[in-house]
């Protein structure tokens, strides 16, 4: 079984990063628009971790889905951090490129350990803080250069001996129904596909297959997963926000280079009446190897966007001039190929 078919039909899911609160506070109660609209919406799939707010985004998360049927919906978190009851200032933590991220979460220690004990650790303290029995799902966390710099393959390491046999174990048992690594660079998906012993179920790869960024993703790991069965669950489909109207690429201020990018992209959707989030949802899903994808939102009118986006109808023209502009790679998968064929 696919993890396509592990999933919810509805594609779009619910990324909960913002909750815990990234950039900037999120009052309780647009927390809990939030989750209500996604829910009337019909996203029936939540992606969370620890490491987002320290636990907040997992608590807000919980409390949140509690009135739902909890047969009715997915969820997945991470493992790799461990939080701690001890206070410390967040703005202090190593967070390698993406330090201030969650500056305005929880002040609660975060311990970086993707060892086999931390791991039965993790997932137990995360079904308390979400209130549930089980998780459908758990993703290997940030394993990668973004955070850990060239010490990065020792974190893998770690996690290769421990991690990934301990979520290998509770899958088989049925503990869990799949696993694999949630991270924002290409080269520990494909590490792990090189490894004979390693049996994920797929990746949740952030930011990394956009209409953006996506040359490598496209190029080497979209085969290579394909080739093993591995699908892909895309995160992050707007370049942390940039793509609509956002600041922010890679979780930092936007260099010129993207922002003259994406002005070109938005002229080419705009010259073609394309709402240009219905084009990066669109984009992203093309592709044969992609089982889902997850944006997240803050604000309860973000979730209707995303949905009516991704039901948008999109003229053929429109991705023939991205291709002819040379915006997106020649060889990526786009909806109007399917259509073709």
């Amino acid at each position: 079984m696919s993890l396509k078919d592990k999933l919810p039909s509805n594609p779009l899911g619910f990324g909960t990063a913002p909750l815990g609160n990234m950039f900037r506070k999120i009052p309780e109660q647009e927390a809990a628009d939030t989750i209500d609209a996604a829910w009337r919406e019909g996203t029936r799939y939540f992606d969370t971790a620890p490491f987002y707010g320290a636990g907040l985004s997992e608590i807000r998360l919980g409390e949140l889905l509690a009135k739902y049927p909890r047969d009715e919906y997915v969820l997945s978190t991470k493992v790799g951090r461990l939080i701690l009851d001890e206070v410390e200032d967040p703005a202090s933590r190593e967070l390698g490129d993406k330090g201030g991220l969650f500056e305005h979460g929880r002040p609660n220690r975060i311990v970086n350990d993707y060892s086999a004990d931390a791991t039965l650790r993790s997932i137990e303290d995360s079904l308390k803080r979400l209130r549930t029995d089980r998780l459908e799902i758990v993703w290997v966390h940030d394993i990668a250069q973004d955070f850990y710099g060239d010490a990065w393959l020792s974190h893998f390491e770690q996690a290769r001996t421990g991690a990934f046999r301990v979520l290998d174990r509770l899958r088989d048992e049925g503990v869990i129904k799949a696993w694999g690594l949630g991270v924002n660079r290409v080269e520990p998906c494909e590490l792990t596909l090189d490894l004979e012993e390693a049996r994920p179920d797929g990746f949740l790869l952030a930011g990394r297959y956009t209409l953006l960024d996506h040359a490598r993703a496209l190029q080497r790991l979209m085969p290579a997963a394909l080739k093993r069965g591995v699908e892909i669950v895309v995160g992050g489909p707007y370049s942390s926000g940039v793509l609509v109207g956002g600041t922010h690429f890679e979780y930092q201020p936007a260099s010129p280079e993207i922002l003259a990018r994406v002005a070109r992209l938005r002229a080419v959707a705009e010259r073609h009446g394309v709402p240009i989030k219905a084009a990066g949802l669109q984009f992203a899903l093309a592709n044969p190897a992609v089982a889902a994808v997850i944006p997240g939102a803050s604000r309860p009118e973000r979730v209707a966007e995303d949905q009516l986006a991704l039901q948008a109808a999109i003229p053929p023209a429109f991705w023939h001039a991205l291709r002819e502009e040379g915006l997106v790679a020649p060889d990526a998968p786009l909806p109007v190929d399917a259509k073709a064929g």
